[in-house]
């Protein structure tokens, strides 16, 4: 939380590929399903069947070689679990998922898994090297006679996508351009960075390693080690640093945030699971941002600040570090967003993208708001 408010996990974008579409990859004969809470399933397929033929995968475990071999060994009703006791895979029908530690065990030490917001950005180049690897042989190459490429065999460009006038240096990790991205003029990028379908890089932008933006999101400005999930703007000046933000988020112009403390100790940032501040273990963490969150104009984020769902943050100074969701302000005062409000905002923001906001999307966030309002 705050990313998975709105989302499951296996919904969660870091690399190229969300984690199903990760999985998807390495089963491509396997239909995908999540099971989720009650008030988010409505956005995806779910299992309604039984029978021996079903692999149960924790939505939070990232896939490699290495566990999807160990998930192929499974024989009926095992079960894979890490060192922590925490259940990775089971193979089996859905009754069995539910008793799974009634069934043969076998533990797994190296799982990959997310666990915390900030390792969105940890663990991002490294995921955008291993989704690299699984995507096809690449056919498009790019022409544009004023961009300069380094290691131009490290840059993959999908069908559609327009590069003009930019320098991409992918020297030191691969460069994923998708289907009808756009890099505008004078752009400076360089990798691991994974540009996903519709997005675009604005003119000017400095796109530092270690970048996602999803898809149909635009960056502008200064970028690094950060995560855009997907349908989110930060299209002007300032810098993102060491961040995450959700979907249909948007950073005015020359909105910062801090990702580095000036005495340079450890970075906390508020944990929902104990309704404190945790110790991330970081120098760097900047902005963690949940869905349809807003922030005006020159908007100040210090190090390590959390913003839950829907919240308009506006006004001078720094805001506080942890923004609830649904907070309508800034420094000097606070109230709840209207809930009616939200949704006008909603469903035109969305209608931008030809995206519908639905009366299902609708009941999602009326569930969300009564949930964080208690």
């Amino acid at each position: 939380m705050p990313l998975t408010i709105t989302r499951a996990i296996s919904a969660c974008r870091i690399g190229i590929f969300t984690i199903a579409e990760k999985w998807q990859k390495y089963f491509p004969e396997y239909p995908i399903c999540i099971k989720t809470e009650a008030h988010l399933r409505y956005k995806y397929p779910q299992f309604s069947g039984n029978g021996s033929d079903v692999i149960w995968i924790n939505g939070a475990l990232l896939p490699d070689k290495e566990i999807v071999e160990a998930i192929n060994n499974l024989q009926n009703n095992e079960n894979l679990w890490n060192n922590d006791n925490l259940l990775l895979a089971h193979k089996g029908n859905q009754l069995s998922f539910e008793n799974a530690e009634r069934f043969t065990s076998f533990p797994f030490e190296n799982a990959n898994l997310i666990t915390r917001p900030w390792e969105f950005f940890t663990k991002n180049a490294q995921q955008i090297q291993a989704d690299y690897s699984l995507l096809p042989e690449n056919k498009n190459k790019i022409t544009d006679p004023h961009t300069i490429i380094y290691a131009p065999e490290n840059v993959y460009v999908e069908e559609g996508a327009k590069i003009k006038a930019c320098i991409i240096n992918a020297e030191n990790g691969p460069v994923y351009i998708g289907k009808n991205a756009e890099i505008k003029m004078g752009a400076l990028i360089e990798g691991p960075l994974a540009l996903c379908e519709g997005a675009r890089v604005n003119m000017g932008a400095k796109i530092r390693p270690a970048c996602t933006v999803g898809p149909y999101s635009v960056v502008g400005g200064e970028v690094n080690n950060s995560v855009l999930f997907g349908y989110s703007n930060k299209g002007h000046e300032g810098y993102l640093g060491n961040s995450v933000l959700g979907e249909w988020c948007n950073l005015g112009a020359d909105t910062n945030n801090s990702n580095l403390k000036n005495n340079f100790s450890k970075v906390k940032i508020w944990d929902y699971s104990i309704q404190d501040n945790t110790n991330t273990g970081l120098t760097s963490c900047g902005l963690i941002m949940g869905d349809h969150s807003k922030a005006g104009i020159n908007t100040m984020f210090n190090t390590g600040t959390v913003v839950g769902v829907g919240a308009n943050i506006f006004g001078g100074g720094f805001p506080q570090k942890h923004i609830p969701s649904f907070t309508w302000g800034g420094v000097n005062s606070t109230e709840t967003y209207s809930l009616d409000k939200f949704h006008e905002s909603a469903e035109k923001w969305m209608s931008i993208r030809n995206v519908q906001y639905t009366e299902e999307d609708k009941a999602c966030m009326n569930t969300i708001f009564q949930q964080s309002n208690q």
